[in-house]
């Protein structure tokens, strides 16, 4: 039995051999350009979808590339099934954090049932919700590969201190769980839904989201950390984009390196008492300021429909859960 696997592999092994050679003569070297017509396929599916365009981009309309080529991901800039093949042939592990502290237990049921509809829909997926009442986590039904990781942590009396600590929550489970069990990590708020396909399409090394309030903006209008005494500070003439706090990710080692340095600016400002404008919203811009990252998400990721739609905004993702503010943080 095991001399006719090896016999079968072997053979499989000479039918590529001898393809490739074939397609070498007939068109030498030339093969590194793309061309489906030769392509040889041993072991994988075949794939067809149209041809990019290289004098028709499919947006004009919007910035899709940074200044130090990151692409921002709008819709209509990639392959969902080509991007889908690529992932599920690294057998590629997400994780996604959320935090359910207090009161904002109540959406973690719409958040984690959206998620199953939209949310990396296919692969592998790790729902980990640091929560202060486990009891109120709620039993959802998950597809095949998906599991919920339900994080015990202290309860913080202010709002405030639960978004400054959870930098802190973040990193040090990096290396102490995260590394072990998914390769990303994708870090978003609870209080928010999924409403349309949110992908692989946004993995790399380490991404932000453009923030909906000032995806238009200036940088004078940027509400970055003003004061100079503050580690988050960031000068009037200084800022690329204006990220949001509520979604943000990559590689568990650079979620390490991001959250380590959002988590050790905070405690040195809170040292001299100092608590930056928008918590770890503002040391997060901070970091992406001097440590650019190497992909940008659109407002399509994370939007407030009290904001409207505007015509650039092809699909709404991810969008916040109306709610009475004042009444769920307090």
């Amino acid at each position: 039995m095991e001399c006719g696997k090896k016999t079968f592999a072997k053979s499989i092994l000479l039918i590529c051999g001898v393809m490739a050679f074939y397609s070498f003569f007939r068109n030498g070297w030339s093969l590194q350009v793309w061309n489906p017509k030769y392509v040889i396929y041993c072991g994988t599916k075949r794939m067809l979808y149209p041809k990019p365009e290289t004098l028709n981009p499919p947006r004009t309309d919007v910035l899709t590339i940074t200044p130090w080529f990151a692409p921002i991901v709008w819709n209509g800039m990639y392959n969902s099934d080509i991007l889908n093949a690529h992932f599920l042939q690294r057998g590629v592990r997400i994780g996604l954090t959320v935090f359910a502290i207090k009161k904002y237990t109540v959406f973690v049921k719409t958040f984690i049932e959206t998620a199953e509809k939209f949310f990396m829909v296919g692969h592998r997926v790790n729902y980990y919700v640091y929560t202060d009442r486990p009891n109120d986590i709620p039993n959802i039904t998950l597809a095949e590969g998906r599991q919920l990781v339900i994080l015990n942590v202290p309860s913080y009396q202010r709002w405030q201190e639960v978004s400054m600590r959870r930098m802190e929550m973040i990193r040090d489970l990096s290396h102490q769980r995260f590394n072990k069990e998914v390769d990303y990590l994708v870090c978003v708020d609870v209080d928010m839904q999924f409403s349309d396909e949110v992908g692989v399409e946004i993995l790399s090394d380490v991404f932000g989201t453009l923030h909906p309030g000032f995806y238009g903006s200036d940088r004078q209008s940027f509400t970055y950390e003003r004061r100079p005494e503050s580690q988050a500070f960031i000068p009037a003439d200084e800022g690329d984009f204006y990220y949001a706090g509520g979604f943000f990710g990559g590689t568990i080692e650079e979620v390490y390196k991001l959250t380590d340095f959002c988590h050790n600016a905070m405690m040195t400002d809170k040292e001299h008492n100092i608590e930056a404008i928008w918590h770890d919203e503002s040391y997060l811009n901070k970091y992406f300021l001097y440590h650019k990252p190497t992909k940008i998400l659109s407002i399509e990721y994370l939007w407030d429909n009290s904001f409207g739609v505007p015509d650039l905004l092809k699909r709404r993702r991810f969008v916040a859960v109306p709610k009475n503010h004042e009444a769920i943080r307090n």
